[in-house]
C-alpha cells in the first residue's frame, strides 16, 4: 500500500547517530525549513538511544463508529498489516492526530514491531499498555500513555502516504532523527547536504564549547566573527 520503502545507507545512520536534534534543526532553518520538529513526539523513557531511520507513514482519522471497531484489526487495511509491511531499520511515524485519549499502539503491536526490527516508534498521539511497550525495548517518541484502545478515538486508513505528525509535512522515506530533545524530519531530498552541513556544524560547535572552557567571551565566539572563524580554520585543518 503506498509507496515502496526504501533502505538508509548504513554509513549515513552511523554519521547522523553522531548528530544531535538540535543541530539537524539550526542546520535545516539555514536552509529555509522552520517547521520540522514533530510536536509532542517526546521520549517515552529517559536515555532512549538517538535513532535514524526512513520514516515508514501510517494515518489515522477521527474515529467513526462503523469503521473504528475491534473488528476492523483484522482488516486488510489495519495496523497489524502495515507493521507487517515495515521493513528494518525504518522508523514508524504514525499520524494520530495529537490525540491523546486513545492509544494507538499496545505491547503486542509494538513487540511484532521490535521483532521486525524496526527502529522506533513515533508518534503525536499515545501508546497503551505502558509496562509491557517498555518491556519490548522498542524505543517510542510519543505523548504518553492512556488506556483506550486506538478505536476508540481514531480510525486506520492507511500507511506509506503523506501524513502530517506533530504538524510536520512527513513524506514517505524522508528521514528521521530522534534523540533527548525530539524528532526531526529531513525532507529526502536534502538528505546528502543537510549531513554535509551538520557533520561540519557539531564539529565547529565542539571547538566553540574548548574556547568556552578556556575562559574565551562570548562575543565574536558564538556565532564565531572572521578572526574566530580563521582560528577555527586552522585547528581544523591540522584535524583533517
Amino acid at each position: 500500500m503506498g509507496v515502496e520503502p526504501i533502505p538508509l545507507d548504513p554509513e549515513l545512520i552511523r554519521v547522523l547517530s553522531g548528530v544531535t536534534t538540535a543541530t539537524l534543526t539550526t542546520v535545516l532553518l539555514k536552509k529555509g525549513l522552520r517547521n520540522v520538529w514533530l510536536r509532542g513526539a517526546m521520549p517515552l523513557q529517559a536515555g532512549q538511544p538517538r535513532r535514524v531511520g526512513r520514516a515508514f507513514t501510517l494515518r489515522f482519522v477521527p474515529a467513526r463508529e462503523d469503521l473504528a471497531t475491534p473488528a476492523s484489526w483484522g482488516s486488510p487495511i489495519s495496523t497489524r498489516a502495515a507493521i507487517e509491511a515495515m521493513p528494518a531499520g525504518c522508523i514508524a511515524v504514525v499520524d494520530a492526530m495529537g490525540v491523546t485519549d486513545a492509544g494507538i499502539f499496545g505491547d503486542i503491536l509494538c513487540a511484532r514491531m521490535q521483532k521486525r526490527e524496526v527502529a522506533a516508534l513515533i508518534t503525536d498521539g499515545v501508546i497503551r499498555d505502558l509496562a509491557g511497550v517498555l518491556g519490548t525495548q522498542l524505543p517510542v517518541w510519543c505523548q504518553g500513555t492512556a488506556a483506550p484502545a486506538s478505536v476508540a478515538g481514531l480510525t486506520f486508513v492507511g500507511w506509506q502516504e503523506p501524513i502530517g505528525c506533530g504538524g510536520v509535512a512527513v513524506m514517505p522515506n524522508d528521514v528521521v532523527v530522534a534523540d533527548s530533545d525530539g524528532a526531526v524530519l529531513i525532507p529526502a531530498a536534502l538528505l546528502d547536504v543537510v549531513v554535509a552541513e551538520a557533520v561540519e556544524q557539531e564539529r565547529l560547535e565542539g571547538w566553540i564549547m574548548t574556547q568556552i572552557e578556556a575562559g574565551v567571551p562570548l562575543l565574536g565566539l558564538y556565532p564565531p566573527n572572521e578572526a574566530t572563524k580563521a582560528r577555527y580554520e586552522e585547528w581544523a585543518g591540522k584535524q583533517r
